[in-house]
């Protein structure tokens, strides 16, 4: 029998997030939600496609009107406001009204573009998340935060728009080649840094079942990292106070992944920034150095890196600029009071960026 956790919004009931290890229970969850007379649009990337559509697609050609997969190419380069107009175009020649639903199959680019396409297609229409990677299951199909790059600046063109469920085959994570895993798995270690030092303390507990990705194991991960962020975003669904906790390490990571033009994984850049920041957190006094530097090394066992070559501190001091969690001029920067106890501070300067930056630069003291 599937888990289900219940997201509310507004104090009210908005939408559930069910937990299963197979595909199987989504058609049932599709006739709960009344589909019978609508149009459905799996909105899939070409390498999601090839595992998962046909099956969604047999899954659901009996509960709807009419079923049809628009596909993109795979990768953070098509999260933009391009692909959002192929899609467009798509459902109108589809005929796709107010009434119909679009599926986001697939990771956090799938995700984000088909929930900012629902948000803005006949001003705004229905669409589901089935997340397919640990990034998305455990952190960006929950919340209802939706949108593209623009200009190789990440999220800059969003809305918030709830979806109407998140249904998680877990399962779906054996699929997943080491590198992209381990770079969801960054998000996870994430919360458990700002919110719960149990969980974190479980996550290194369970370090050998993680990496060896072990079903139970995994789903009880998801699920712990999915209560995390339900409790946070229920507490402030538009990101106008503690929901910005969610950005730790975010603020570095996403300059990093702009400068590096995405060669690294999100996951990736996000290790590097919570090290980052982390750091910031040690010179600003609220960390003691034992400290930063666990929480740094704990990074290691799950392949994710902290520290990187190549990059200059003036430019992702520069980036960080840029960031659209500025607030009159000031960066709303997270920093850690300790483990699961995140603040949000506005006194970072850039010259604790620049100092962090050059923490986490690859030289020879991070060789010993």
């Amino acid at each position: 029998m599937a888990q289900r956790l219940t997201i509310n919004y507004e104090k009210k009931p908005c939408y559930d997030i069910v937990f299963s290890q197979t595909f199987d229970e989504f058609a049932f969850e599709l006739e709960e939600l009344g589909t019978e007379n609508r149009r459905l649009c799996i909105v899939t990337d070409s390498s999601v496609e090839a595992l998962y559509a046909q099956t969604i697609l047999e899954l659901v050609k009996d509960k709807c009107k009419k079923a049809v997969v628009f596909s993109f190419s795979a990768g953070e380069q098509s999260k933009t406001l391009d692909t959002v107009k192929k899609a467009y175009t798509f459902l109108i020649k589809e005929e796709f009204d107010r009434k119909d639903i679009l599926i986001a199959l697939g990771g956090g680019v799938v995700g984000d573009l088909t929930g900012f396409t629902a948000a803005t297609y006949l001003r705004g229409i229905d669409f589901i998340q089935i997340p397919t990677t640990l990034l998305a299951q455990a952190d960006s199909s929950i919340g209802g935060k939706t949108g593209v790059d623009f200009d190789g600046y990440k999220n800059m063109v969003g809305a918030f728009h709830m979806p109407k469920l998140v249904y998680m085959n877990v399962s779906a994570l054996k699929t997943l080649e080491a590198r992209q895993y381990f770079s969801g798995f960054a998000e996870i270690m994430k919360h458990g840094l700002i919110r719960d030092h149990i969980f974190y303390e479980w996550l290194l507990d369970n370090m050998y079942e993680i990496c060896e990705r072990e079903p139970s194991v995994l789903e009880e991960m998801v699920i712990k990292s999915c209560s995390i962020k339900k409790a946070v975003v229920e507490n402030d669904p538009k990101e106008m106070g503690d929901r910005a906790l969610l950005n730790f390490g975010h603020t570095i990571g996403h300059a990093i992944e702009k400068a590096k033009k995405f060669e690294l994984y999100h996951g990736e850049c996000v290790a590097l920034g919570c090290v980052a920041a982390a750091f910031i957190s040690w010179k600003h006094e609220l960390l003691s150095m034992e400290e930063y530097y666990e929480i740094r090394d704990m990074f290691v066992p799950f392949n994710l890196p902290i520290s990187i070559e190549d990059i200059n501190a003036e430019e992702i001091t520069a980036l960080t600029k840029s960031d659209k969690k500025m607030d009159a001029g000031k960066i709303k920067f997270v920093l850690l009071k300790k483990v699961g106890k995140a603040v949000i501070d506005t006194s970072v300067t850039e010259e604790d960026i620049k100092a962090a930056v050059e923490e986490i630069s690859f030289n020879e003291e991070h060789m010993s």
